[in-house]
């Protein structure tokens, strides 16, 4: 007979544990549990049924695996925590005697240093897996290089963070791997493309950030301690891939006077060893050293190198010829129209570092100096420019300089043109001239920011006119986002994406509440004349008696007059008044009369009778098709019906709230110009009005 099972000793309840229970068995305390988890990656469980993992206890609590706790008690970080442990009870115990001067020393020189490198081999075997994780890192660390010193964020800290930070930009400067950027809300999202991986972090801008107390810095602060080892790690591996020193060398006074980028200085490895000279083998004679080659040796040298180039030229244009050795991937296009869509290649790094390498920038004192001058350096422009406060390195801070080509300005347009000033072309001329502002420099092209994250999302420059100071912007819309049919697309025009009738539903819609709202005025208007001054005003009789009488007029109008009366026509009297109205405000203005171009209430009322009863068609014939189908096809289809009408549902919300939105614009400029001419003509009034009044005065 088999031996019964006990109950609790397999299963789910073997198979997970307590967190109490887990930090008992590794006999530290909680926080250190925490770091511990953090470090090797290891993470709460929920177990399918909780009442059997924790064998019928009901209290919530969280659960590991089992397995997981004891592969940590195999960690060697945990005698480093017991080695801090014992060390805090010794500097404790130095205060308590009063041994300040130990307890120091012991803080200073006896604190264990923990080391995480063996940690990042572990969880990370290969160099994709670390590039794969490494979305998270570059956030949390280039959030906390942008916080303030606190206690719970020290200054060390951030200065790591901020050194780590800037060595992964140059290395994306170097290669050009930069892809796509997006301006948003919470920051500045970037994407790179390193080894075949793509990798998308989030920047914060630079505002002033205030700590709050409601989050937890010593969470956070353990996930920065591992973060800087894995960056480290990445940061080494890619310089040495391409050939450069790791760590580059940095410049302490510059980053202290703003340089950041420009601080580091990066150095080849391959690259020095070609430019140092090498010293040549110096033959010996008869213990002297031959200072010269003879003429015979010399010439046969001579002829030697004329081959070798004769046949490097021949290679060339071998290789030149031969189109299959370029580097450039083909695109594939679908054979027929509705044929399968192939992913296409994504431009290469060669197409990126050319596109801002021809042009010259200037970033105003306005302007966000660091993203921008990171976004241009990772396509290519070599020379940028900035006004001196903004901090060091720049390549000119003279605004004056004939060499700039483009101005990133972020302030309303100057308009008048800056009269001939030379610039300042000697980079040791200190003398600097500024620009004073409402002034421009004439042969330079002024852009707003969005103009350079536009240019670069499309991969071209865009016309720099769109993007001008105080123009109206274009929208910025995600990269990573590319718009489907039926989905709303606020870069083209309503008449683009209107369906048909749209517009002139919409613009009934408008008039019906317009009338709505007249409507309600007037009855307002009216009960104001009825109430007088919270009082009630007594009618008499004389207007009783009128009252009725209108009435008895109103009725004998009303009477059936035969078959052979024409019926009166409301709409026909409405559009008759609205036209004589417009026509009196138009000859009062001195503008031109307005012609009757609207299409009548008859042919809109055929046009909408034929939409509607082509889209009870519709209707009716995909109930037909549905009716064939079966029951799992009918549900596919109606959940696609539902998602399709939910997305043009959204689409239509915001095709009427731009159309709105267009129409109170048209209108506000309408008034504008009405008010502008209205002052005119009254001017040319007073004008006609003086004169003779003057000939009066002279007679």
């Amino acid at each position: 007979m088999a031996k019964q099972k006990k109950k609790g000793q397999s299963g789910q309840a073997k198979n997970y544990i307590t967190r109490t229970q887990a930090v008992r068995k590794l006999q530290i305390s909680l926080p250190d549990f925490r770091r511990l988890c953090i470090f090797k990656g290891i993470y709460p469980r929920e177990p399918r049924n909780i009442k059997k993992a924790h064998k019928s206890a009901t209290h919530s609590t969280t659960f590991y695996y089992t397995k997981d706790i004891q592969y940590l008690l195999h960690e060697p970080l945990l005698g480093k925590f017991r080695e801090q442990k014992a060390l805090s009870k010794k500097i404790a115990r130095s205060l308590a005697r009063n041994e300040v001067q130990d307890a120091v020393r012991l803080e200073k020189y006896g604190m264990p240093k923990i080391k995480l490198d063996h940690i990042v081999r572990e969880r990370y075997p290969t160099f994709v897996d670390a590039l794969r994780d490494l979305d998270d890192a570059l956030s949390l660390l280039f959030l906390f290089a942008n916080l303030p010193s606190t206690t719970a964020v020290p200054a060390k800290v951030i200065a790591r963070c901020q050194r780590l930070c800037h060595e992964f930009e140059h290395y994306l400067i170097t290669t050009n791997s930069l892809r796509k950027s997006f301006l948003s809300i919470k920051g500045i999202y970037y994407q790179a493309t390193i080894q075949g991986q793509d990798i998308m972090w989030l920047v914060p801008y630079k505002f002033v950030q205030r700590v709050t107390q409601d989050v937890d810095y010593r969470i956070m602060g353990t996930f920065v301690e591992f973060y800087c080892t894995l960056l480290g790690f990445v940061n080494y591996r890619l310089y040495t891939s391409i050939g450069l020193v790791y760590p580059p060398k940095f410049d302490v006074a510059s980053d202290e006077r703003g340089a950041e980028l420009s601080a580091f200085t990066l150095e080849g490895r391959r690259v020095a060893a070609a430019v140092e000279p090498k010293e040549e083998p110096k033959q010996m004679t008869n213990g002297h050293a031959q200072s010269g080659n003879s003429e015979e040796l010399q010439a046969q040298i001579d002829q030697i190198a004329q081959e070798i180039t004769a046949d490097d030229d021949v290679k060339q244009d071998e290789q030149t010829e031969d189109p299959a050795d370029s580097g450039a991937i083909d695109a594939f296009t679908p054979a027929a129209p509705e044929g399968d869509v192939l992913p296409q290649p994504d431009r290469t790094g060669d197409a990126a570092a050319t596109l801002f390498s021809t042009l010259t920038f200037f970033i105003s004192r306005e302007a966000p100096r660091h993203p921008i001058e990171f976004l241009l350096r990772a396509f290519g422009c070599k020379r940028i420019g900035w006004d001196a406060v903004l901090g060091d390195g720049a390549f000119t801070h003279d605004e004056t300089d004939p060499r700039i080509t483009h101005q990133v300005v972020d302030r309303p347009s100057p308009a008048q043109p800056l009269p001939a000033v030379q610039g300042q072309e000697d980079a040791k001329d200190q003398s600097l001239q500024v620009v004073k502002p409402g002034y421009i420099m004439p042969g330079r092209t002024y852009i707003q920011p969005q103009w350079i994250w536009d240019s670069v999302n499309e991969g071209k420059l865009l016309r720099a006119d769109l993007y001008a100071p105080g123009e109206t912007l274009p929208p910025h819309l995600s990269p990573w986002i590319k718009p489907t049919n039926g989905q709303y697309d606020p870069r083209a025009t309503l008449e683009e994406q209107e369906l048909e009738g749209e517009a002139d539903e919409a613009v009934d819609e408008e008039d019906a509440d317009e009338t709505a709202a007249i409507a309600a005025e007037k009855d307002e208007d009216e009960d104001e004349d009825i109430d007088v001054g919270d009082m009630d005003v007594a009618v008499s009789a004389d207007d009783d008696d009128s009252e009725e009488e209108e009435q008895d007029k109103v009725e004998e109008t009303d009477t059936f007059g035969g078959f052979d009366d024409p019926l009166p026509d409301p709409d026909s009297d409405f559009d008759s008044e609205s036209q004589h109205q417009k026509e009196l405000e138009a000859e009062a203005s001195g503008r031109a009369v307005p012609m009757v171009t609207s299409v009548t209430n008859g042919s809109k009322s055929k046009a909408r009778k034929a939409r509607q009863t082509a889209q009870v068609e519709k209707d009716e014939e995909i109930e037909r098709r549905k009716m064939m189908m079966g029951n799992k096809k009918r549900k596919l289809f109606e959940k696609m019906q539902y998602s399709n009408n939910k997305r043009d549902a959204e689409a239509e919300k915001l095709r009427r709230k731009r159309r709105k939105i267009e129409r109170a614009a048209s209108a506000s400029g309408k008034r504008e110009r009405d008010i502008e001419q209205n002052k005119k003509v009254k001017t040319y009034e007073g004008m006609f009005e003086r004169v003779p009044s003057r000939e009066m005065n002279d007679v």
